[in-house]
């Protein structure tokens, strides 16, 4: 039996990504792994102390041998140098790949940002015969129009031609949210594996003191994550503004994390005298028990659009693994998961008032009940969203695309 993986990555240690206990849990179970990625700049755009940017060079992640190309900075405020970043992987980590992927038996693609980034892993079945298996946390075309890109048929032709030539040249597809096979299945040949591998919750620190958000009792809701345009931040700092005063005195919203929307959202705060909503900044993924613990509440949101109906934003199962109640502001897949297994509540993206409202319950949800949403969170962790079984899934199905 062949041993040797490729793993293919846009994104990787010391960058916070599953794809980094992938790695790890691969290698310990006796495979060779190595791992094709670049010079680590997320989420803040600039080259990570330590690391130089070259356009190409290795080092080493516990054991494994990890192959990197230059990575293109600044991209945080400038939608062109985000672009670029993507398109110089794709074609610096081609020119790699193809030097290198004699030597494996499978590769793996992490496909967790654009799709260009999974051209270097499938060049290597279509030159080389390897079996490849894409891991697909975002669904083109459907996010390239999310973020604004319009609609045109010259586009659509392009997208549409290069997410076939994409899929076509993969041996087996996994898909994190169940929504995403539907949009999948038109680009794949109908023998094609799609399996439902969805992310799991990140690593909480259960020894951690929690942290103090305010001197006196309150209601905590807590977002902490990317803050971007997408994130739905607007109209749920309008939404609880919107509270009545003697409500708004009981609670305060949290927002934890950076992103290229904070500022805005900040000035919109000061602008119109929000109270009771304090921004935290970004914090370190080993302390977020702390916060999480503090949290009455956890928030997940995306704006309304067709594309995020179908995400679950991996920090949903984080959410759940903490154990405490959820407010899903958002549509499709991961409103579900929150209201079929009983463990919060959720609103309309777009309705502000229907926010509103869901602050307002939670903020009288009795003790028995906020009890039944923690039980109901840690049976799920358990079940649904358990690390080693997903990961093992995903191996397996690496594997087995091979034979």
């Amino acid at each position: 039996m062949g041993k040797k993986i490729l793993i293919v990555t846009e994104y990787f240690y010391p960058e916070e990504f599953k794809i980094n206990e992938i790695a790890d849990a691969w290698s310990e179970k006796g495979y060779e792994v190595d791992i094709l990625t670049q010079t680590p700049t997320y989420p803040f755009g600039e080259v990570f102390d330590g690391y130089k940017n070259r356009w190409f060079y290795k080092d080493n992640y516990h054991g494994m041998t990890v192959y990197r190309v230059k990575a293109v900075a600044g991209y945080k405020t400038s939608l062109f140098k985000k672009l670029l970043k993507y398109f110089t992987f794709m074609i610096l980590g081609s020119f790699v790949a193809l030097k290198i992927g004699k030597k494996y038996d499978y590769v793996f693609g992490f496909d967790v940002g654009a799709l260009t980034g999974m051209v270097p892993a499938v060049l290597l079945q279509k030159f080389y015969g390897k079996p490849v298996t894409l891991w697909v946390q975002d669904v083109w075309p459907d996010s390239v129009y999310a973020y604004g890109f319009k609609k045109r048929k010259f586009l659509e032709s392009i997208l549409d031609g290069f997410v076939k030539f994409v899929y076509k040249n993969s041996s087996a597809l996994a898909v994190s949210g169940k929504g995403f096979v539907k949009r999948v299945q038109p680009y794949v040949e109908d023998d094609k594996k799609i399996e439902y591998f969805p992310n799991w919750a990140d690593k909480l620190d259960e020894d951690l003191t929690p942290f103090k958000f305010s001197q006196n009792e309150k209601v905590h809701f807590t977002f902490a994550g990317n803050i971007g345009t997408v994130q739905n931040l607007d109209n749920i700092i309008k939404a609880f503004d919107s509270l009545e005063n003697a409500d708004m005195q009981k609670a305060q919203l949290n927002i934890i994390g950076d992103g290229s929307y904070l500022k805005t959202l900040q000035e919109l705060v000061k602008k119109s005298n929000f109270q009771n909503i304090v921004f935290w900044g970004r914090k370190p993924r080993d302390e977020m028990s702390r916060y999480l613990k503090a949290s009455d509440f956890l928030i997940v949101s995306l704006v309304n659009k067709p594309i995020f109906s179908l995400t679950v934003p991996a920090k949903t199962q984080t959410y759940i693994a903490a154990k405490k109640p959820i407010l899903a502001i958002l549509n499709g897949d991961a409103a579900e998961i929150v209201t079929d297994n009983v463990l919060g509540y959720s609103a309309d993206p777009d309705n502000i008032e229907e926010i509103k409202d869901v602050f307002q319950k939670a903020i009288y949800t009795s003790k028995e009940e906020l009890e039944q949403f923690m039980h109901n969170c840690e049976s799920l962790t358990e079940n649904v969203f358990n690390k080693e079984k997903i990961i093992d899934g995903l191996l397996n199905l690496t594997v087995s695309s091979g034979k």
